[in-house]
């Protein structure tokens, strides 16, 4: 999975316009057992371990589906309606999640 989170890093560091006036945590919760945290912060994007700092939103979801999402293969809405996206916290975080997303070719 380190290569997809770089592909997510790289692609908005290199484009950082469309999060430039974001500032949320969003941690990942992939099936296998890893997690991740998705930092936004004023036109950066990086990654840190779970459990950093308390984040904004918690989605839970397979790695495999987690790529599908990044590369515009499935909706945060759709995974989230047939039940291979859970989330923790606010809903909007998540659809935020994905408009931003749609915005980076990874």
């Amino acid at each position: 999975m380190s290569d997809v989170w770089s592909r997510i890093t790289t692609a908005m560091n290199a484009n950082p316009e469309p999060i430039q006036d974001e500032n949320v945590r969003y941690e990942f919760q992939l099936k296998d057992g890893e997690a991740k945290q998705l930092v936004l912060k004023h036109g950066e994007a990086y990654i840190e371990e779970a459990g950093a700092a308390q984040p904004n939103c918690t989605l839970k979801l397979s790695a495999k589906d987690l790529v599908k999402m990044i590369e515009g293969d499935l909706s945060a809405s759709g995974a989230f309606m047939f039940g291979k996206l859970k989330v923790d916290g606010k809903m909007g975080y998540a659809l935020k999640l994905e408009s931003l997303l749609s915005e980076y070719t990874f």
